[in-house]
């Protein structure tokens, strides 16, 4: 039998992650500590705790505990088991999709431009994540119109060049027409425009250009002219007006009386790339510092293309840890920045008006589905609380139903 009071005087005074089980053994959070004596026993004395956590705090039967050498050996740990285990109690990105990234396989003598979902460790260049397929789908097919690069997949010499070289969309590397050196010229450019490093390339494509031009070239210094001018389109609709930050993203956080969304913008090279918002339910009295350390840690745990700065509109508790183990993952100096006044102040708000509109809309598309329901049943009032039934059984035998309540925060039960 395990006791809580007799384990809880056992507690060592050193950093750690505990881990919080119910009576089924089911991980229900995990959170870390500089003191675990003092952490732990936080959650079981008499004091003033919000609705969730003394909801959790009766689901405790035991926990366990982890003690490492530090306490970013401990958020580590935390960040880790929280992926694997996704505690109901920690604030977890629920949508558990892969996000699409661009890859650049660099190590070739001939690299390619695609889309993955799968990031391994095989020395390509990896950029992303997108929000969504189609915004990556559209920057590769962006590329792979305006750049000469190849369009196959798996690379190999051939006895005659495909469609793509005589439509001026390949340099054809698989008959050797072009080297290896002026097709990496190309690879360059594509890196740098998906690094954000517009002035850079474009200053580089009008060297090539006048280079061409110079040497009668007149076709391919078109080529390279169209290509800037694309280049200036596409990126002009993303430029984030009077901003002058080029390497940043930016967290908004708005909740109601039951969710909470978050957005973020991603901006680079002082444009818009991307945004991205999530939705958390039965956080709602959870305070916003901790929510957004919860996202932080969920968020960049495997993000590849971390920013030089994070800005949001709190001050957090753990703002030190966090931006050590973030500048350790990017191999740079990464900041945490709470912006007081001015256009940083002013991105920020803008980041949380979206999030509110987001949640005010998602209400919306909710009681428009509910209003629907109502006139096909020909109810006379909205219906609150809806509960369906699955019943199953083997040959007659082992019955087993299970109920489900929408809203989800009402109950579920299984009867036997």
């Amino acid at each position: 039998m395990f006791d809580i009071e007799e384990e809880l005087k056992k507690l060592p005074a050193k950093p750690g992650v505990y881990i919080m089980k119910d009576k089924f053994d089911n991980i229900i959070y995990v959170g870390k500590a500089i003191v675990l004596k003092n952490r732990v026993r936080q959650y079981f004395r008499k004091n003033n705790k919000t609705t969730r956590i003394e909801k959790m705090v009766s689901l405790i039967d035991h926990f366990e505990y982890i003690v490492v050498g530090s306490e970013d050996e401990a958020l580590i740990l935390e960040c880790n088991l929280i992926k694997k285990y996704r505690p109901k109690f920690n604030v977890l990105l629920k949508d558990d999709k892969t996000y699409p990234y661009i890859c650049v396989d660099v190590k070739s003598d001939y690299p390619n431009v695609y889309i993955t979902r799968k990031v391994i460790s095989n020395g390509a260049k990896y950029f992303g994540p997108y929000p969504s397929g189609s915004s990556a789908k559209e920057m590769v097919n962006f590329i792979k119109e305006k750049f000469q690069i190849r369009q196959c997949r798996n690379f190999k010499f051939q006895d005659r060049a495909c469609l793509n070289y005589h439509i001026k969309k390949c340099l054809a590397p698989c008959m050797g027409y072009v080297s290896k050196e002026e097709y990496r010229k190309q690879i360059d450019q594509i890196i740098m425009l998906l690094e954000g490093k517009i002035d850079s390339i474009i200053k580089s494509a009008q060297k090539e250009m006048k280079e061409a031009s110079e040497n009668l070239e007149f076709e391919k210094a078109a080529l390279i002219r169209d290509r800037i001018l694309s280049i200036e389109r596409i990126t002009e609709k993303q430029k984030v007006a009077n901003f002058s930050e080029n390497n940043i993203d930016v967290i908004g956080l708005h909740k109601n009386e039951v969710t909470v969304c978050i957005e973020i913008f991603f901006v680079r090279g002082s444009k818009m790339i991307g945004r991205e918002h999530y939705f958390f339910d039965e956080l709602k009295d959870m305070e916003e510092e901790e929510i957004i350390t919860g996202f932080i840690k969920q968020f960049y745990m495997a993000n590849l293309d971390l920013p030089n700065k994070i800005m949001i509109r709190y001050n957090l508790e753990e703002k030190e840890i966090l931006e050590k183990w973030l500048s350790e993952k990017a191999g740079r100096k990464l900041e945490i920045k709470s912006p007081q006044k001015g256009e940083k102040l002013r991105f920020v708000e803008m980041a949380e008006l979206n999030s509110k509109i987001n949640l005010e809309n998602r209400v919306k598309d909710k009681t428009e589905v509910l209003k629907e329901l109502r006139d096909i049943l020909s109810l006379e009032k909205m219906p609150l609380k809806i509960e369906s039934f699955d019943i199953s059984n083997i040959s007659g035998n082992f019955l087993v139903a299970r109920n489900v309540c929408c809203p989800k925060w009402c109950y579920k039960k299984k009867f036997i």
